[in-house]
C-alpha cells in the first residue's frame, strides 16, 4: 500500500506528454486565428459603409404633358421611359443614389 497513485513517468512518457502538450497548443492557436478571421471578415461586411445609406425620399420633376410609359431595372440603374407630346424619352438613375445618370432622347426624322 505504499505505492503511489501517480507514479513519476519515465523520461519516454515525459517526452511524449511535452509532445501531445504542444500539439494542442498549436491546434488552439490555429483554432483561435480562424474564429478571429472569421470575426473580422463578418465585422467588415456588417459596417462597411458601401451600400449600408438609408432609403431616401427623392422627387424627380418631369417636363410639363409629360407621361411615364415604363419603368425597368437594369443592373444598378433604374430605366424610366417618357412620352413627351409624341417623342420618347429615356432616363436612367443610378439605385443607390438615386441620381440621374443620364438621358437618351428619340426624335422623328423630317
Amino acid at each position: 500500500m505504499t505505492e503511489p497513485l501517480n507514479p513519476e513517468p519515465t523520461p519516454e512518457q515525459a517526452a511524449l506528454f511535452a509532445r501531445v502538450r504542444r500539439m494542442m497548443l498549436i491546434a488552439g492557436l490555429t483554432t483561435a486565428l480562424a474564429v478571429g478571421a472569421v470575426l473580422v471578415a463578418i465585422g467588415y461586411r456588417f459596417f462597411r459603409v458601401e451600400g449600408s445609406r438609408p432609403a431616401a425620399d427623392v422627387t424627380a420633376t418631369l417636363p410639363k404633358d409629360a407621361r411615364i410609359t415604363a419603368t425597368a431595372v437594369a443592373g444598378d440603374l433604374l430605366v424610366v421611359t417618357l412620352d413627351l407630346g409624341g417623342s420618347v424619352q429615356i432616363r436612367t438613375f443610378n439605385l443607390r443614389t438615386l441620381q440621374s445618370a443620364g438621358t437618351l432622347n428619340f426624335a422623328r426624322e423630317p
